[in-house]
């Protein structure tokens, strides 16, 4: 069967424009264009627009999904077996997060109590999946899969007393790190004591910590926009600053 642009946004619910726009890009082209202008779609758009659909809701970006369908080892077989793993996942998430403000309306009514360690079950597993959502590609490809599961299994078990202890040193490596920036100097004293708060900080979430794989998140603040986004957000330049501060501390600058 073969449809017209607004046929196949009718069956799939989006756009006509959006079809068109993914035309454009390259993700989604149609199988031939009839006489008439008008992009037709067959039976193979139609899969591969569902599987593009799967990747989006899964948060995927746009040229990540170009990457992913475009390539010539794509199996479409294996990516439904994947978005079927992901899927799971997550209605794994919605159900422990679902279960959590449950416990928690009951809690307010007086029907139970709680504790404070199930009162964050839910939103740790919340954390990792919207970590792997935003970085997952990059930091499985730059540290592999096992490292970031152990690291992921290490966060889901950490405590109450943990999360505090993480969440204090992160707003004190902040803290020390806008103090050091305006000396200009990451050699100096205060840009030292927070490349060690990074460092104690990180620890928390890695099964092991290395000198080089902290020397390769420094610069991978940099490299990456959303990172040096977060940390240059009041002060321009600080995420250069915490990467050559770090470089320093673990005797990885040139």
């Amino acid at each position: 069967m073969e449809y017209t642009v607004q046929r196949l946004g009718k069956l799939a619910g989006v756009s006509p424009r959006t079809l068109r726009y993914y035309d454009e890009i390259g993700i989604l082209k149609p199988a031939r264009i009839n006489s008439s202008g008008y992009r037709i779609y067959g039976q193979a758009e139609v899969d591969r627009l569902q599987q593009i659909l799967f990747y989006r809701e899964l948060g995927v970006s746009l040229d990540g999904i170009k990457e992913i369908v475009t390539s010539p080892t794509f199996d479409g077989a294996s990516a439904l077996r994947d978005h079927r793993q992901k899927l799971l996942e997550k209605r794994e998430q919605l159900n422990q997060l679902i279960a959590n403000v449950e416990k928690t309306i009951a809690l307010k009514e007086g029907r139970i109590t709680m504790s404070n360690k199930e009162k964050f079950e839910g939103f740790k597993k919340k954390l990792i999946d919207d970590n792997e959502k935003k970085y997952g590609k990059e930091i499985r490809e730059k540290y592999g899969d096992d490292t970031v599961n152990k690291s992921n299994e290490k966060l889901m078990n950490m405590s109450l007393e943990d999360h505090e202890a993480v969440t204090k040193l992160s707003e004190q490596v902040i803290e020390t790190l806008a103090k050091a920036f305006k000396t200009g100097d990451p050699g100096s004293v205060l840009a030292q004591q927070a490349a060690e708060l990074h460092k104690q900080w990180i620890t928390y979430y890695w099964p092991t910590y290395t000198k080089e794989a902290h020397a390769g998140v420094a610069q991978m603040y940099v490299d990456d926009e959303r990172f040096t986004a977060y940390y240059d957000k009041n002060q321009p330049g600080t995420a250069e600053f915490l990467r050559d501060a770090i470089l320093i501390y673990t005797g990885m600058k040139n």
